[in-house]
Order: structure tokens, then C-alpha cells, then sequence
């Protein structure tokens, strides 16, 4: 997944002024740290996504 789509896929759910706030506070157990700090060190835009859509327990559809 591009980064481009991983963020219109994060402003799709959280909306387009909070989904970079939300990614830079959330802690996420499945990555051990925050969306932002995930992306950051090299995880995958995808892995980083689907741990996003497990967290928040998102519909199928989304993944």
C-alpha cells in the first residue's frame, strides 16, 4: 500500500483534520508504539494499517 492511500484510508475513518493527530497519539499494542512512530522506522504502510483496522475494530470492507 502506498503511503498516500494509507492516509486517505485514515482520513476516510478519523476524518481529515484528526487523522494525523490520532495517528501520532495512539498507542497500538500490535505495533508496540504509535501509527506515526511505526511509519517512521520502516513498517509497513500496510501492516501499520491493519493493526490500525484491528485496533479500531473496523468492517471487513476497510482492511
Amino acid at each position: 500500500m502506498k503511503l498516500t492511500d494509507f492516509w486517505a484510508r485514515m482520513e476516510r475513518h478519523f476524518g481529515e483534520a484528526y487523522a494525523r493527530s490520532w495517528a501520532k497519539d495512539t498507542y497500538i499494542e500490535a505495533l508496540g508504539m504509535t501509527p506515526l512512530d511505526a511509519l517512521a522506522k520502516g513498517v509497513e504502510t500496510q501492516t501499520v494499517w491493519r493493526a490500525i483496522w484491528a485496533h479500531e475494530k473496523l468492517d471487513a470492507r476497510e482492511k
